[in-house]
């Protein structure tokens, strides 16, 4: 009898497949509205479990709050709190800030807490305002649309290039995946026995069968690709489909 295929074990949530959430800083968004000046970088830490480092900003009303640090910023810096001048690290509506500006970790809807751009090294463009609404170029390329009343951090996202550094050893890449709660490796199915995954066997590495799944599919066979099949009307002699 084999075993069950990886994205069912994951499923469990149990041992290697769960991130020691007891190591992390917590839920990390932008400061409520309510509190408004300049705020002062105490710290700026790793965080397990993100690609960004965290930032503590000590607020104008004493407290002190988490923020996803931003490329350039040191301990002792001063940060704008959603109002001030447009400077790095600055928490701020998009109508304050100019064309042409690098944000990050922006707002879908105001006061959301921020929920774009948020990994390391990304960024978005201000590419321009038209009255109540900002134009930004996301990082995929797509230029889309927010309200000017919704916020965003002024400059890329830190830690930009981490991709660049090799792991050297595959223990640290276990390690380091585990944190985020993904494989660092994966198998291929046509790789393995029969018994093991859907795609296995066979006198050479071939799937054998449709690569496609339906959403219905039962989970032991729902592997491969999940793309639905893009029905669309072709207009044929006479206007016939």
């Amino acid at each position: 009898m084999g075993k069950r295929i990886i994205s069912r074990r994951r499923g469990a949530g149990t041992g290697p497949y769960r991130s020691p959430s007891h190591r992390h800083h917590g839920a990390v968004y932008h400061t409520p509205p309510s509190v408004a000046g300049e705020g002062t970088v105490v710290s700026i830490a790793q965080a397990p479990g993100r690609t960004a480092p965290v930032a503590t900003v000590r607020l104008p009303d004493g407290a002190t709050a988490p923020v996803l640090a931003t490329a350039g910023l040191a301990t002792g810096d001063t940060v704008s709190v959603n109002t001030g001048p447009v400077g790095r690290g600055a928490l701020l509506p998009l109508a304050e800030v100019p064309d042409g500006t690098l944000v990050s970790n922006i707002e879908v809807n105001p006061f959301d807490g921020g929920r774009l751009v948020r990994a390391a090294g990304t960024s978005a463009l201000v590419v321009a305002h038209a009255g109540r609404e900002v134009t930004l170029q996301l990082p995929s390329g797509v230029f889309k649309v927010f309200l000017a009343t919704c916020r965003a951090q002024v400059g890329p996202i830190a830690g930009g290039g981490r991709l660049e550094r090799p792991m050297i050893k595959a223990g640290k890449k276990v390690l380091a995946y585990r944190s985020l709660s993904r494989p660092a490796f994966k198998v291929r199915g046509v790789a393995m026995n029969p018994v093991n995954h859907p795609h296995g066997g066979g006198s050479h590495q071939h799937v054998g069968r449709p690569s496609t799944v339906s959403s219905g599919t039962w989970p032991g066979a729902k592997v491969g690709r999940f793309s639905r099949s893009q029905r669309r009307r072709r207009k044929g002699r006479g206007g016939g489909l």
